[in-house]
């Protein structure tokens, strides 16, 4: 899934403002200026837009971490992970929303997607696991959609 579209959709679903964006990006380890993250919020289609590099939505999500659940102090900031796949987002957005199995499962029936046990826990597994499975587009965007309808009910 696109980077832009992914930013786009968590501002949707946390209701924050450009320069809070900016501050989640700070919060993982990046100094991100406005400007930017106005860019890479826009439509494609939109002037000014800018795609949205692997560093950039690394130090977002790692920063959302630190949004939602705060920060570790006894523990350092562990590196980023790059490049980022569709499966390091959905590991990221199940640590910062604090999400168990059960409640994946439950956002993704909630948006009209059906998925095994096995078949998630795969998503989760190391790349090199014989069992790991990359996650698809249409999966993430409706595990979005799906936390949006839980997080943000007025939009049904």
């Amino acid at each position: 899934m696109i980077h832009n579209d992914v930013l786009r959709s968590i501002r949707y679903i946390l209701d924050i403002s450009d320069a809070r964006m900016a501050d989640i990006i700070k919060l993982g380890g990046l100094d991100a200026d406005k400007f930017d993250v106005i860019a890479y919020l826009k439509r494609d289609e939109e002037p000014g837009y800018l795609d949205c590099p692997d560093e950039v939505i690394a130090h977002f999500l790692d920063g959302l971490v630190v949004h939602k659940r705060g920060r570790d102090e006894s523990r350092p900031q562990p590196p980023i992970e790059l490049p980022v796949y569709n499966n390091t987002v959905l590991k990221k957005l199940r640590v910062a929303f604090e999400l168990r199995e059960e409640d994946i499962l439950a956002i993704i029936e909630q948006a009209g997607f059906q998925v095994s046990k096995p078949e998630l826990s795969a998503l989760f597994r190391k790349p090199d696991h014989k069992n790991y499975r990359r996650c698809g587009d249409q999966f993430l965007r409706n595990f979005l959609k799906g936390l949006t309808l839980r997080l943000r009910p007025e939009t049904r």
